[in-house]
Order: structure tokens, then sequence, then C-alpha cells
């Protein structure tokens, strides 16, 4: 399509010339983002500092991933996101649930529409669980021991979040 042409209904397009429309009127993400990130990486960077300054530990491949997991003892994974229910309730429930006194030995995270490879391999281990975003698994010895998906953070307040982490760090956690 010309960047001067005009869609059904549509009053004016002024398309970047770089936009290339399949068939369907959808842009192909690999011209627009050759990197294949869903967000804009500068857009995300607060989102990520709030858990890197809790100490928690970015996993950036696969690879990071099955070294975190492999670890022996219980790591945390949280499974990061832009939505509203991370910002408002996952992010500062984990950060609450820090403050207790039995924690997990080590926390990390992956960024869903990010590291869509390092987010993928955390979800294999988080099987039979749906992938959701936020998502935090608490694992021990490399074993899906606790899970809190989406439709359990959303709607709910740090508070609530804290306390069912800090359920699961008692239960598990040394």
């Amino acid at each position: 399509m010309e960047n001067d042409e005009k869609r059904p209904g549509s009053t004016s397009l002024n398309l970047p010339p770089t936009l290339d429309y399949s068939a369907s009127d959808a842009p192909t993400t690999t011209l627009i983002n050759p990197n294949n990130l869903m967000y804009d990486p500068q857009m995300v960077q607060p989102m990520r500092d709030e858990l890197t300054t809790l100490g928690v530990t970015e996993l950036l491949t696969a690879t990071d991933v099955d070294s975190a997991l492999r670890t022996p003892g219980t790591t945390l994974v949280f499974v990061n996101s832009v939505c509203g229910c991370a910002a408002g309730s996952a992010r500062p429930g984990l950060r609450l649930s820090l403050m207790a006194e039995k924690k997990p030995d080590q926390i990390v995270t992956v960024f869903a529409g990010m590291e869509t490879e390092a987010t993928a391999r955390a979800r294999e281990y988080f099987k039979p669980y749906r992938p959701s975003s936020p998502q935090i698994a608490l694992m021990k010895d490399g074993q899906l021991v606790q899970m809190i998906q989406r439709q359990d953070i959303e709607g709910s307040t740090p508070d609530v979040v804290a306390t069912e982490l800090q359920s699961a760090y008692d239960a598990h956690c040394g």
C-alpha cells in the first residue's frame, strides 16, 4: 500500500515508508521491531529496576533459566509484566514479602514480552500451569512447589500477594 492510500473508513494513514502491510493490513513485526520485542526497552526499564533494586536477578536467556533452576535450594521465579496488576499488586507484593524472616535462597525474574526465550523456558518448569503474566513460581530443588497466577494477583492488594508469598516461604524455605 502506498503512503498516500487510505484504508476503507480511514481519513488518512500517513504511514512511514518502512511499514509493510500484508493482505490483512496488519503490520509485520519484523520490519517494525527487528528484535521481536513486544515493548520498548526504555519503557520497561523502570519495571525491571523495581525488581533488580530488591536484589532480584534477571534471567535473559534459556541457559540462564536452566542454570538458576538447577541450583539446589529454593528459587522464586517472578514473570514480570507491564500490566497493571504487576505494577499495582505483584511487584509491591514481592517487595513486602521480602521483609519476612524466611525467604527463598535466590530470586530471579524473566520479563514476558521481552526475553521471550527465557520466559518460555521458565514456563516449561511451571507445567501443568498455563502461562500468565505476571506469574510467580516457587521452586525447590528444581521442582515447582507453589504457583501464583495472574488470576490470583488481579484485584488483590500487595498485602494479599505478600501474605501468600510469605506462607509459601514458611512452608518451603529454610
